[in-house]
């Protein structure tokens, strides 16, 4: 199989005004979680613009477009909600509206992550205009709620619609690095009770507040000793919210809890994580319950997919096929050898590989540091470098496969 770079990479470029329009229509459309449908809807108006071969909207409302009909199932993913837009004041832009220059494109959901939408759209193109297709069928997904539940999405598609592909590209921002991995992470509660009396005469109760307190100090020294790894990091802990209960304001609290944002590294599992915290000494005198949260909010069509809100860690060797298959397309490509890392926060690979152990690689347009940030953008180049890499991946690793 002769793989022609150049050809496919001019291809890339000669749509990057089309890749710029369809980015700016999915930013016009306010798509958080759980109220994306307008956005599938006009993905899937793109897609059949661009010839593929086969699209659905699955119940969950996750929209999958095919190219192809070979032997080898091949997915990528973007994740087509965004978060809120938060304080208005911080925006120089309208955050729908968006703004666009010869180089970059500004708008919640640029980077993070409809930009990678963007590229993998034109990819089939460029699959179609230059008779790419080899033994694979692939399959280019826009999945929703994950800035909700991430891997919610993925956990109904392998489970519910039995798709189980044979590994996926994750196109959530990189910088155009290629990523291999990232920490995983869960959705803590922690829970003390107490009696409520008069605020008058606050010895007659038990105040559930008070036993909060050294749980929250022991809490911020137990971050400080988590494991460390040397690839992914160390894990990690913060205490995100705080809720009480009690009969008003002049009464002692009867009850007390707080949410952890806990972030797992390679070697930790949630029963690990859950037992640290129910092992402190503050937790044990308070009698406090530790538990997962659970998720089950309804997706924009109505369905309600419960689940722990645990999220497990993953990484893909280096030596691994579909690494190396996406550091030779990207050699290929752009003359020099890509910067291989992993993410800081986490993505639908939690599940895909976390939970079902499908390998994942990671390649997208934009950048971290923009997602859920006011005045987010991302580079046309990005979304033209993205664009060549996934219309090459697949053929790349079904040449390392002959070989």
């Amino acid at each position: 199989m002769k793989i022609n770079f150049k050809e496919v990479l001019a291809k890339a470029n000669e749509y990057k005004a089309d890749m710029t329009k369809f980015l700016r229509d999915m930013i016009a459309i306010p798509s958080e979680s759980c109220d994306e449908e307008k956005v599938v809807l006009r993905i899937k108006e793109e897609m059949e613009k661009v010839g593929f071969d086969e699209i659905t909207i699955d119940p969950m409302g996750n929209i999958i477009g095919r190219i192809g009909n070979g032997k080898h199932l091949i997915a990528m993913d973007a994740h087509i909600d965004t978060v809120g837009i938060g304080e208005i004041r911080n925006w120089k832009y309208d955050p729908y509206l968006g703004y666009e220059d010869e180089e970059i494109i500004i708008g919640r959901g640029g980077s993070d992550q409809e930009g990678g939408m963007a590229s993998m759209v034109y990819a089939g193109k460029i699959i179609k205009d230059l008779k790419l297709e080899e033994d694979y069928t692939l399959l280019i997904t826009g999945t929703v709620q994950e800035e909700d539940c991430d891997g919610l999405c993925w956990q109904y598609i392998i489970e519910e619609d039995k798709i189980r592909p044979e590994f996926v590209v994750i196109t959530e921002p990189t910088s155009c690095r290629i990523y291999r991995g990232h920490r995983g992470r869960m959705e803590i509660k922690v829970s003390t009770h107490g009696v409520s009396c008069h605020g008058s005469a606050p010895e007659r109760g038990d105040n559930a507040i008070y036993k909060m307190g050294p749980i929250l100090g022991e809490l911020q020294e137990l971050h400080a000793r988590l494991l460390d790894n040397e690839f992914l990091g160390k894990g990690s802990l913060t205490v995100s919210e705080v809720f009480f209960s009690s009969p008003s304001r002049c009464a002692v609290a009867d009850g007390c809890s707080i949410s952890i944002d806990r972030r797992l590294t390679d070697g930790e599992t949630y029963l690990s994580a859950l037992q640290e915290i129910r092992d402190l000494p503050s937790v044990k005198k308070a009698n406090a319950t530790v538990e997962m949260y659970e998720y089950k909010r309804p997706s924009y069509t109505g369905l309600v997919y419960p689940t722990e809100s645990y999220f497990p860690t993953w990484v893909l060797p280096e030596e691994h096929i579909i690494c190396q298959s996406a550091a030779q397309t990207y050699k290929g490509l752009f003359k020099e050898d890509p910067i291989i890392d992993k993410w800081t926060f986490s993505t639908n690979a939690v599940s895909i590989m976390g939970r079902f152990n499908i390998p994942c690689i990671g390649f997208g347009p934009g950048a971290e540091v923009e997602a859920h940030a006011p005045n987010e953008k991302t580079f046309k180049s990005e979304l033209v470098k993205a664009c060549a890499m996934y219309a090459l991946i697949p053929n790349l690793y079904i040449k390392n496969l002959k070989e």
